[in-house]
């Protein structure tokens, strides 16, 4: 008798009431699990700015400013020697810890890549970031540039990110083109783009003017653009980041939700009853979908917000205003 194929769903009700497991940022705000690329043009400073981001996450030291998840790393330095790693460490950190791992060769994918990526998982589970520099040298020569190869690799690698909650970085190139979009000029077809979770293009002012703006866009963070500069030690130091500006971090509703927590422990009711508290005359433009994510996803990462479902309907009981008071 043939086995009934059927499609496994979740109504809208049932999810938007069920407590799920918040997504891990390696950066908070900036990278989480799953698989990401930095593009930049040749020399502008992608395997500086690698290579520093590998040592500060394994040391648990913040990046520009955001926390991270301290863990172990490891950094694929194809086009570099284990010499020119070793000069560039001692130019950006005093101490390397024993946390950061290095290789300049590895096998290619879907000949050996895959399996060395998950053997070195499994001796090391509390990994949280590789970064393979570059896409183009885990690919080997005679590669077919095509749609379906692009997504095909990508995929690989999105399936050993999610599988161990990792992210996976891979440095890649821009064309010389330029574009209105600069996500656009991401070297390859559209399909790279598509397959990974997040972009980041790294281009400088002026060339060789050491001054560069971080693009970045992704399915789990919001666009925003980092002003950088690259300093006497070869790091790149944040001179502006465009999610500081209050339009962007909703501030207003951060003091609007702490002020309403604070004589109290516990709000029950619906995203439309909490926006109509912190916002009954609608003056601030705050829709019902803008506080309660604001207020319901940071509760549930930081203490208990318990998603409910009363006879009457889905309701929320978002508990706690320490974690409203707490950066969001």
């Amino acid at each position: 008798m043939k086995k009934e194929n059927r499609l496994l769903t979740i109504d809208g009700e049932t999810l938007m009431s069920q407590p799920l497991t918040p997504l891990n940022f390696v950066v908070d705000t900036l990278l989480s699990q799953g698989l990401h690329i930095l593009a930049g043009s040749p020399k502008v400073g992608k395997s500086w700015l690698a290579l520093w981001l590998a040592v500060t996450v394994a040391k648990g030291e913040a990046v520009w400013g955001m926390g991270v998840k301290q863990g172990t790393t490891l950094y694929l330095c194809l086009e570099d020697s284990t010499l020119r790693i070793q000069n560039r460490l001692f130019e950006i950190t005093e101490d390397a810890p024993a946390s950061v791992h290095f290789t300049t060769n590895s096998d290619t994918l879907g000949k050996g890549l895959e399996e060395q990526l998950c053997s070195f998982l499994s001796e090391h589970p509390d990994t949280v970031l590789v970064i393979i520099d570059t896409l183009q040298m885990i690919r080997g020569t005679g590669y077919d540039n095509t749609y379906a190869n692009d997504y095909r690799d990508l995929s690989a690698l999105k399936r050993i990110a999610d599988a161990h909650g990792i992210a996976i970085l891979l440095i890649h190139h821009l064309r010389k083109e330029l574009a209105d979009d600069v996500f656009s000029r991401i070297s390859g077809t559209t399909a790279i783009s598509g397959a990974v979770d997040s972009s980041f293009t790294l281009v400088e002012d002026k060339r060789g003017s050491g001054k560069a703006t971080l693009s970045c866009i992704g399915r789990d963070i919001e666009y925003r653009e980092l002003t950088l500069e690259r300093n006497a030690e070869n790091v790149w130091e944040l001179v502006s980041d465009s999610r500081t500006q209050p339009e962007l971090l909703g501030g207003q509703i951060v003091i609007l939700l702490s002020e309403l927590m604070s004589d109290r422990t516990e709000f029950i009711g619906t995203p439309t009853e909490l926006s109509a508290q912190i916002d009954p005359a609608g003056s601030e433009g705050i829709t019902p979908k803008k506080a309660w994510c604001r207020a319901f996803r940071k509760a549930r990462r930081l203490i208990h917000g318990r998603p409910t479902k009363p006879r009457g309907g889905w309701r929320n009981t978002l508990t706690a205003a320490r974690c409203l008071s707490a950066p969001m």
